[in-house]
């Protein structure tokens, strides 16, 4: 069965730009602040810090964009490295993506709902798991539905994580306290602004996952370029001012030591449930990052179903008959996930791969170089501003958090490089079937 034939192009501008927005802005905005200020010295550092990270990764996405607008096909990233470095490296990320990757970070998003839920409803472990697997669940069967309704939660949830970053905004930015920026020495135990900028460029990690959807989306040569660099601008705007409310709503030292930074700046602008405030929106925020990233996550397997490129292909590859939603991936994903909800492995497994997956992200920004030779581009199709400086950025930006992942952790990289290379006998199993 085709997947461009039989998948429903349901998904609209608005709702695909909630998916970037949504899995972007998670959890960290409201925790990071801290992190980042600790490490780059000063509150004006640290937005600049917020600030460099955001244009090395909009020049990421401005690169991929092109690559998205010239194959407007399913599978993301999977996709274009298959296209333009051959089959085994799509393979190769898919592989990671599909079994490890995805699931694994479906599974964190779900204990975290649980745990933050925690806030107005003590729990036990057993009792955030089965929350956790619940929520899973709910999540699951709204997309096995329709497509429609994962969007319409997309959006409703994306809308519902800006309110309280709207009201912290707002207000902060023209409250008097301005206690953050006042009198601030570099701070001696920060590790430098390097880090910090390492940093920020985690917090604005997600906005790629998108183009998992191209099959899907409405006229995707020309929504993707839009949607991927309206979000990823957006998103540096609300970043690089929230940060601002914070350091005039809390002291210097409350932000660096706070494990929730957004919280107390949520209580020291609205009183005592501003803490209530800030943990319904991280709720809120992470429902949303949850359904964006199984909705995207289930059309990796998909579209190796379609080309063979993973076990039981028949099957994942399949579209729901009365739905046509890819159902199959969608609880292929979800089950892995469970899996690692009650292993609790998720954590270890993302830590595991992060070095290979920017491996795999760096490629897929240097391809807009490989496409430019192959495919030069068609008149009225988007092409990447300013090149090659803006996918020169981008691409400088993955070699610093590879070279800075090596550096801090060695042995991880590494292992995680054989987990990746641990599915190449299943790739040549599949490919001499195929033959």
């Amino acid at each position: 069965m085709n997947t461009e034939k039989s998948l429903k192009k349901t998904v609209t501008f608005f709702e695909a730009l909630a998916i970037v927005v949504g899995m972007i802005i998670g959890s960290g905005i409201f925790l990071k602040p801290g992190i980042v200020l600790n490490n780059a010295g000063t509150p004006w550092m640290s937005i600049l810090a917020w600030g460099i990270g955001g244009i090395i990764t909009l020049a990421s996405a401005l690169s991929v964009a092109e690559i998205a607008a010239a194959i407007p096909k399913s599978g993301g990233l999977y996709t274009y490295l298959g296209e333009l470095y051959g089959g085994v490296f799509g393979y190769l990320l898919g592989w990671v993506q599909a079994v490890i990757s995805y699931p694994a970070s479906v599974a964190a998003l779900a204990i975290a709902f649980a745990t933050y839920s925690g806030y107005f409803l003590p729990l036990n472990g057993w009792q955030q798991k089965l929350l956790a697997v619940c929520i899973l669940a709910f999540i699951l069967i709204m997309n096995v539905i329709a497509t429609k309704f994962g969007g319409i939660i997309q959006t409703v949830a994306t809308v519902g994580k800006l309110i309280p970053v709207v009201g912290i905004v707002g207000v902060g930015l023209f409250s008097n306290l301005a206690p953050g920026f006042g009198g601030i020495e570099a701070s001696a135990a920060g590790a430098g602004f390097g880090v910090a900028v390492l940093g920020t460029l985690w917090a604005y990690d997600g906005w790629i996952s998108v183009t998992n959807m191209a099959g899907e989306i409405k006229d995707p040569a020309k929504t993707l370029p839009k949607v991927i660099s309206i979000g990823v601008i957006f998103v540096i705007a609300v970043y690089v001012l929230f940060n601002i409310a914070v350091f005039k709503a809390l002291p210097y030292g409350q932000i660096i030591s706070s494990p929730t930074p957004g919280a107390d700046a949520a209580e020291a602008l609205f009183g005592n449930g501003g803490g209530a405030f800030i943990t319904a929106g991280i709720i809120v925020s992470v429902l949303g990052a949850l359904n964006g990233y199984l909705m995207t996550a289930a059309r990796v397997p998909q579209a190796m179903g379609e080309n063979n490129q993973i076990p039981f292909s028949r099957v994942l590859r399949s579209i729901h008959p009365k739905f046509q939603t890819p159902a199959n991936a969608l609880i292929f994903q979800s089950v892995l996930a469970v899996i690692y909800i009650f292993s609790g492995t998720f954590n270890t497994l993302t830590d595991l791969l992060v070095f290979v997956l920017w491996i795999f992200f760096t490629m897929g920004v240097f391809g807009v170089f490989i496409l430019r030779h192959k495919m030069p581009p068609e008149k009225g199709r988007y092409r990447v501003p300013l090149y090659p400086v803006t996918p020169i950025i981008g691409v400088a930006g993955g070699i610093y958090i590879l070279a800075s992942t090596i550096i801090s952790d060695p042995l991880r990289s590494l292992v995680g490089i054989g987990i990746t290379l641990a599915g190449l006998p299943v790739y040549y199993v599949l490919s001499r079937k195929k033959r």
